[in-house]
């Protein structure tokens, strides 16, 4: 019998019901806490950044710079938790999530947009770690009780809107002369006692004989389940944070105060959240796929309603049902993930569904402030329909390339 190393003393998966448990409730207070870095970025990036930054076609450049740090970083975290564990994972996530906050504040104060999009590139690493909960929640939980795991610890999103959008209303003044700075500082401080609840989770460790075991990523990634995974997911992801990261900019142009801009995104992320409670037990009786297809549906009527005007109750409208859209696109999305790999493939298969998402999301977030500074805000709503409706086509395309491969089997 080999010996093992000291990253092998853990059991594989953690089968006990009371550390499934403790586990659970520690996933959703964190998320709930870890969140608010999102949200801060957010409801102030496209704000920061028309104040910081040398030109207005820039003014969202930092929201993408967040969304790119997911992309970039998501592979890596995945790589950590491979090699060490999830815990390892989520520490380093949590120094990303304080130095974001510290960072951005000290930004702030010397008027350094380039120092302010670093932040934002760090404070994407802590959101793609963050969202790794969702997956870590599942961990030896049985099969028929994953997808209700999985939403659970998404529903600590909803006090994540709250205390996201209250930091910044709350924090935005307190800083005479150089807004934001203190809410910034105020995000550090709740990233790091988001990491004190995290180091108490009991995740085991990988074996070193199952850290690279199973099939390849290419024979995973070819499936048809897995390519609808990633699609569902990368256009309900792509489309919500295509129209969140200018929807901000959009009400501050058509004369709406960011005191508004921030209740709606804090409805926004509690809309984005709050169907977590219940999207477990739709996707148990209903099917992931269903879900996720009926969440694309829900994100092409909120663009829809954007068209019906531009009070701040239309935005408010379009904001709230975009985040409903977005919990049953991307949580049926990834419960497919979760359908189309083995135990031994979970890092591999879910970080590399999460980079797939993040990198189209980013190509989104870096078009839209363009679009909307030059073109305006209807423009953006007609562009938000074109990821939709291709990712409409290539499910129709997979399914029947599924039903042909069944019937030649």
């Amino acid at each position: 019998m080999p010996k093992l190393n000291a990253i092998d003393s853990d059991m594989f998966e953690p089968s006990d019901p009371q550390v499934q448990t403790s586990n659970l409730w520690r996933l959703m207070l964190a998320q709930a806490l870890s969140g608010a870095n999102s949200v801060v970025l957010y409801a102030t990036g496209a704000v920061v950044g028309s104040l910081l930054a040398p030109t207005a076609l820039l003014a969202t450049l930092p929201v993408s710079i967040f969304v790119l740090g997911m992309a970039l970083c998501v592979l890596p975290a995945g790589e950590l938790a491979r090699k060490y564990g999830r815990r390892a994972a989520f520490m380093a996530g949590t120094g990303a999530g304080v130095l974001t906050g510290l960072l951005a504040a000290i930004a702030l104060y010397i008027d350094s947009f380039w120092l302010y999009c670093l932040s934002a590139l760090l404070g994407g690493a802590y959101a793609a770690v963050a969202l790794s909960f969702r997956f870590a929640a599942t961990d030896g939980v049985p099969e028929n009780k994953r997808p209700q795991a999985l939403s659970m610890v998404m529903a600590g999103g909803v006090a994540a809107g709250i205390n996201g959008s209250q930091l910044v209303t709350h924090t935005m003044h307190l800083w005479p002369g150089k807004m934001f700075a203190a809410t910034f500082i105020a995000q550090a401080i709740v990233a790091a006692l988001a990491g004190v609840i995290l180091f108490g989770v009991k995740l085991a460790k990988p074996l070193a004989n199952q850290a690279y075991s199973g099939r390849s990523l290419s024979t995973i990634a070819l499936q048809p389940r897995f390519i609808s995974a990633v699609i569902c997911g990368a256009a309900s992801y792509m489309v919500m944070n295509f129209l969140m990261t200018s929807a901000p900019l959009a009400m501050h142009m058509h004369g709406h105060s960011q005191e508004s801009a921030n209740l709606g995104m804090q409805w926004h992320v509690i809309a984005m959240y709050a169907p977590s409670f219940f999207t477990g037990k739709l996707i148990a009786r209903f099917g992931a796929a269903r879900i996720s297809i009926f969440g694309i549906i829900l994100t092409a009527i909120s663009a829809a309603i954007g068209f019906l005007g531009e009070g701040v109750y239309h935005f408010y409208a379009l904001l709230i049902l975009l985040g409903i859209g977005w919990n049953f696109g991307f949580l049926g999305a990834s419960a497919l993930v979760l359908e189309t790999h083995k135990p031994e493939e979970k890092n591999r298969a879910q970080s590399f569904s999460d980079f797939i998402v993040f990198g189209l999301m980013a190509v989104g977030s870096f078009s839209s402030g363009g679009l909307l500074s030059a073109y305006g805000w209807n423009t953006v709503l007609w562009a938000s329909f074109v990821p939709l409706l291709l990712a409409v086509i290539v499910l129709i395309l997979t399914k029947k390339y599924q039903a042909n491969f069944s019937e030649q089997a």
